[in-house]
């Protein structure tokens, strides 16, 4: 369960905000689209592998500058 303190007079969009950061950082809605569908091991494995390639790429480009 997902608690959001709320101070005194604090807007009611800002705590909104708040709890929607918090529930996003959870990931249940990204582990839920996940479990829809099954995913082959080599597929996500192919995945995590094109996504460690972008980062590098854009960890070398940035040191470049």
């Amino acid at each position: 369960m997902i608690i959001v303190p709320i101070k005194e007079g604090e807007n009611i969009e800002k705590a909104l905000k708040k709890f929607k950061r918090k529930f996003e950082k959870t990931g249940v809605v990204k582990e839920l689209r996940d479990r829809q569908a099954f995913t082959k091991f080599s597929v996500r494995r192919r995945e995590q592998i094109k996504k460690a390639i972008y980062i590098q790429k854009l960890q070398r480009m940035e040191a470049d500058v």
